[in-house]
């Protein structure tokens, strides 16, 4: 489930630009959602099914379905097969960029999980792209252009959230007394640099944010910018907690996993939303 809640990121293109009222739009991004979803979950079966030996040994991962035998090699052929038909069909009502775009984001996915995730920060800065992408996807769903903004915020708050998830591994590592991350480039070692370039990346993201406010875009689609301010505070409270939290070993892996467990970070989204809503 919190593999395709990572999906309504395709979303955030038609909201930023307010036009998530519009129904045409948002059916088009809505078939792109699920359509996005069927694709992207063959390559999550494929790389579970491929990992499932190496899952078994992991304290957390050994519970997914093929590593705890739940599922077996049949099951995972028929996932991949269902999943990859359903999804092409939904690709014949979508426009030939996201296509183009949704094809990009599939080998990346594949150059991820069979080469990149074992290359030191290689996995990191592919991760953040690919959450990027997600939103680059909607956008050409809906045939609302992403702002070079939006996209400069994604990719570095993405990297942050990224470096999370290793930084949290990196911890598990510490903590069993281990040296390195079981098929990974790091070593426990790298754990401060980690937490280093992460939170800084975080920073960054909320920089930007703040050059965009102060930007003469802003006003095109905003008659009270000045009420965005309020975003700042929130989103480096948010992400900062993050970082605190997994520096005490609060966080457990996945960020995005986290979040959707988190009270706070649903008050914190309620709040950005609420904020831009005044804005507008």
């Amino acid at each position: 489930v919190h593999q395709w809640s990572k999906n309504l990121l395709l979303f955030v293109p038609l909201i930023m630009a307010h036009k998530v009222a519009e129904l045409d739009l948002l059916k088009k991004t809505l078939i792109a959602f699920f359509f996005f979803s069927f694709t992207a979950s063959t390559v999550y079966v494929i790389n579970d099914l491929f990992d499932r030996k190496a899952d078994a040994n992991h304290p957390l991962k050994k519970n997914r379905p093929f590593a705890s035998g739940v599922l077996g090699v049949l099951d995972g052929g028929i996932l991949i097969l269902f999943c990859a038909v359903l999804g092409f069909f939904l690709a014949l009502k979508l426009p030939l960029y996201f296509q183009e775009l949704l094809a990009l984001y599939f080998v990346t996915t594949f150059i991820y999980s069979f080469k990149a995730k074992k290359l030191l920060m290689a996995d990191v800065v592919l991760l953040g792209c690919l959450y990027s992408l997600r939103i680059l996807c909607g956008g050409a769903a809906s045939e609302v252009p992403v702002s070079q903004w939006l996209l400069a915020f994604s990719l570095f708050i993405f990297f942050s959230l990224a470096a999370v998830k290793r930084y949290c591994e990196l911890m598990d590592a510490k903590e069993q007394n281990n040296h390195s991350i079981s098929r990974r480039g790091y070593a426990v070692s790298d754990l401060e640099i980690m937490g280093i370039l992460g939170g800084a990346s975080g920073v960054v993201s909320v920089l930007i944010l703040v050059l965009y406010i102060s930007s003469e875009d802003v006003g095109k689609l905003y008659s009270s910018p000045q009420i965005l301010w309020f975003l700042t505070p929130l989103i480096l409270y948010w992400i900062s907690r993050i970082w605190v939290l997994a520096a005490r070993g609060e966080v457990h892996l996945d960020p995005v996993v986290f979040a959707m467990k988190d009270k706070v970070s649903y008050v914190i989204a309620l709040l950005c939303g609420l904020v831009i809503w005044l804005a507008v």
